[in-house]
């Protein structure tokens, strides 16, 4: 019989943390060896374990990834909120360690983000193209991860750079050559997000709602078992999935 994965939850305190623990319990092929929180200390956590899964703070990404580098550990990130300085680090350690780097492990929202791209193929440059997110009301960033991932999906396709992040006052017609994201705040909303293409005379949707944040730790552990099988390199949940190879 196949020993448990050796993990190591960084982040464990947070609403992902908890819900990586709970899925974990009815998971055999899992073992959280190691809980780690703000203040708690890394180096010797990190050590025994065979993966880290990181659901912390984007301020301990460096911390986090040059740890793992230095104890030569599979990495699965799902903190959000990175600074280009900060994913500069990330890609960097992933030419030495394999890393897993995801804004969402829900399967339903990778195939968002498929399908996301496929629209965007299909119906052209004369639809317009707005992203709406809602979150709970203790989230602290925005747009959220998810959000931003939709919003560069569509910017590769329509090779468009501008973004607007809401709208205020007397803003003037909508020029077609911009992206609308609008981030939502309230109540205990686990996360719902909607990529609208506006045409003359249609409009099309494409909405995935998250009741649970189970799906979510659900499919971290999946990325963790997946990913201390491939050589080192930067990997999505795309990839995790096979969504990377799906015409």
């Amino acid at each position: 019989m196949k020993d448990a994965l050796r993990v190591l939850l960084i982040g464990s305190a947070g609403r992902m943390g908890q819900a990586i623990v709970e899925a974990a319990k009815g998971d055999s092929g899992i073992d959280i060896i190691g809980l780690v929180d703000q203040g708690d200390p890394l180096e010797p956590a990190i050590s025994p374990c065979e993966v880290a899964i990181d659901f912390s703070h984007a301020e301990a990404m460096a911390e986090i990834s040059r740890a793992a580098v230095e104890h030569s550990k599979a990495l699965v990130i799902g903190t959000t909120g990175q600074t280009p300085e900060q994913d500069a680090i990330i890609k960097e350690c992933a030419k030495t360690i394999p890393i897993v780097k995801a804004s969402n492990f829900s399967v339903g929202v990778n195939a968002l983000f498929w399908l996301t791209e496929k629209a965007a193929q299909l119906v052209g440059p004369d639809f317009d193209l707005e992203i709406v997110e809602m979150h709970h009301r203790m989230k602290k960033d925005a747009p959220s991860g998810t959000a931003m991932t939709l919003l560069e999906i569509l910017q590769r396709q329509r090779k468009i750079e501008k973004a607007t992040h809401g709208r205020q006052g007397n803003v003037g017609e909508r020029p077609s050559g911009e992206i609308g994201v609008h981030a939502i705040r309230g109540g205990d909303v686990v996360g719902d997000h909607t990529v609208i293409f506006a045409g003359a005379g249609e409009r099309l949707e494409l909405t995935h709602r998250a009741a649970s944040r189970t799906t979510f730790a659900k499919g971290a552990l999946r990325a963790a078992s997946w990913i201390i099988a491939q050589p080192p390199g930067l990997y999505s949940m795309q990839d995790v999935l096979g969504l990377s190879r799906a015409e």
